[in-house]
C-alpha cells in the first residue's frame, strides 16, 4: 500500500470515527433523539391600547392566566377560525374560565383603532380584550411573544393582507409561558389543557 493510500485510509478513519462522536452525541441513551428541556422565551413587557381606548401593560393582567393571539379584523379566515376557537374552549371551561383573559393583540394597527376593535372583538366571548398601538408598540409585543407577521404589498384599491402566525399563547398569571395551541387544536383539547394547567 503507498503512502498515499494509507494518508487517505488514516483521513477516512478519523472522519468516520468524528462523525460518529457526533451522531452518538445526539442520541440519548436508548438510541432515540435527546430531548431537549426548558421553558421557551415567550411573552414579556408591552404597553398597547385595549379596545374601550384605556393604556394597558402586560403587568395589569399579573394574576390571571392569558390566552393570547395576534391576528387583526381584515383577517378572511384563520383569525375569526382561532378567536372562535378560543370562545368555544372559554365556554367549555366554565366557572373556571373566570381565570382566564382571552386577548386578541392587533399585528395591523394603522386600520385596527380602538374603534374598529371595538366592534370586531364584539363577536366573539364577552371577556375578549382587544390590543392595538402604534406600529412600535405592536412590534415590541410581538418580538416579546416570537410572533411572526408580514404585511403583504397593497392591491390597486389599498387593500393588503397580513402574513402571520397563528399560535395561541397559553401564560401564567405570573406572566411566563406554560403552552401554546396550533391551528389544530380542537376547543375540547385546549379547555383540557388549560384547566390542568389553572
Amino acid at each position: 500500500m503507498t503512502g498515499g493510500r494509507i494518508a487517505l485510509l488514516a483521513a477516512a478513519t478519523v472522519i468516520g470515527v468524528a462523525l460518529g462522536l457526533i451522531f452518538n452525541a445526539f442520541l440519548a441513551d436508548d438510541g432515540g433523539p435527546v430531548v431537549v428541556t426548558g421553558v421557551p422565551k415567550i411573552g414579556g413587557p408591552f404597553e398597547l391600547v385595549d379596545h374601550r381606548g384605556r393604556t394597558v401593560r402586560e403587568s395589569d393582567f399579573r394574576g390571571a392566566h392569558l390566552l393570547i393571539f395576534f391576528g387583526y379584523t381584515y383577517c378572511p379566515d384563520v383569525c375569526p377560525t382561532e378567536l372562535q376557537k378560543m370562545s368555544a374552549a372559554m365556554d367549555l371551561l366554565g366557572d373556571a374560565g373566570d381565570k382566564v383573559r382571552p386577548i386578541l393583540i392587533s399585528i395591523d394597527p394603522e386600520r385596527d383603532t380602538v374603534a374598529v376593535l371595538a366592534d370586531y372583538v364584539a363577536n366573539f366571548h364577552p371577556r375578549l380584550i382587544g390590543l392595538t398601538g402604534s406600529v412600535e408598540q405592536v412590534a415590541v409585543a410581538a418580538k416579546a411573544y416570537r410572533a411572526y407577521y408580514a404585511k403583504a404589498p397593497a392591491d390597486d384599491e389599498g387593500d393588503y393582507l397580513v402574513d402571520h402566525s397563528s399560535f395561541i399563547y397559553f401564560m401564567g398569571p405570573d406572566g411566563k409561558y406554560l403552552s401554546h395551541f396550533s391551528p389544530t387544536s380542537t376547543p375540547e383539547a385546549m379547555a383540557e389543557k388549560i384547566r390542568s394547567l389553572l
